[in-house]
């Protein structure tokens, strides 16, 4: 594509269109710039309400793959890979899952979460070796994801995934795009132009951080990471988690302290494994045993649990 096209191309994007009421927000005071922002925020989630059945549909399909041990990978570049590697981060400390479960694919590899890696965007081969690097498979779930909804590396990504039988999402802040169309499940959260023309890492990125929190937090909820809205699955890493994990099995049992702290000493500091020993009354290994029955599912545990 030549620069020409390039430049034709992005004009006709909502998220690199340009407001010429606007034009003069730098000679505003700082106060009313803040306004503006956080009046545009205001009507981000409204755009991504508009597309929950979607969003929905990907989770179920995302839930089931990762039932049977497929792994969820996150593809972009720039923001937009940047928000895949955060919130593949944040599952292990938060659902216990291994680090090779929730992937984040950056665009240029580590060194691009801190600088710009020239080119490495415009490299749908560089998304095919990133993937094959993971040895990914049909049971895998790729979701590829892209303000633009145009970059190379997004849409190469999931041409290449579903071309291996993988599941494929698309995310994208514009209508009509190429990631969409690529993928099975395509999401278009169109959240309008940004108040700096072009800056997607405004709206764009925090309908995109929106869209990946329901797509991880929904999936580990179907996967039984949660008992309610209890993290039961999370890391005690330290020693703030280390309380969190007390406080969520006093939530979910009503145990006192001193019970607390034996059925964790019982469980190897597991919380599911505590609340179960609490709740059902047995010991440490049952408590493993039923929960291996279940596919690591407490409720399903507890409704197993002798009587």
């Amino acid at each position: 594509m030549t620069s020409h096209d390039l430049r034709t191309e992005l004009a006709s994007l909502t998220t690199e269109a340009f407001r010429p009421e606007l034009a003069d927000i730098d000679r505003l005071p700082t106060l009313e710039i803040a306004r503006l922002m956080n009046g545009e925020d205001a009507g981000v989630p409204a755009a991504v309400a508009a597309e929950l059945p979607r969003i929905a549909a990907a989770v179920d399909a995302v839930a089931d793959r990762m039932t049977r041990g497929g792994r969820l990978v996150y593809a972009g570049a720039g923001t937009a890979g940047r928000l895949g590697v955060l919130d593949a981060s944040e599952c292990p400390p938060t659902f216990n899952t291994d680090p090779a479960q929730v992937v984040g694919l950056i665009a240029g590899g580590p060194d691009a979460m801190v600088t710009s890696v020239e080119g490495a965007e415009d490299s749908a081969e560089l998304a095919r070796r990133d993937l094959d690097a993971l040895k990914l498979n049909a049971e895998d779930s790729v979701v590829g994801v892209s303000a633009s909804g145009r970059t190379p590396y997004a849409v190469g990504a999931v041409e290449h995934a579903r071309a291996l039988g993988a599941l494929t999402v698309g995310l994208a802040c514009n209508e009509n795009s190429a990631l969409a169309a690529a993928a099975e499940h395509g999401i278009e959260v169109v959240v309008g132009p940004e108040l700096i023309t072009g800056s997607t890492r405004l709206k764009a990125g925090t309908a995109q951080k929106l869209v990946l929190n329901m797509l991880s937090t929904i999936t580990m909820i179907r996967l039984g990471k949660t008992y309610g809205n209890l993290m039961v699955d999370v890391r005690a890493s330290n020693e703030k988690l280390r309380a969190r994990s007390r406080r969520i099995v006093a939530l979910a049992t009503g145990a006192g302290d001193e019970e607390i702290e034996e059925a964790l000493t019982r469980t190897g500091g597991e919380v599911k494994h505590a609340i179960l020993a609490l709740l059902a009354g047995v010991d440490g290994p049952t408590a493993a045993r039923l929960l291996e029955e279940c596919d690591g599912h407490l409720r399903a545990a507890l409704a197993h649990a002798p009587r």
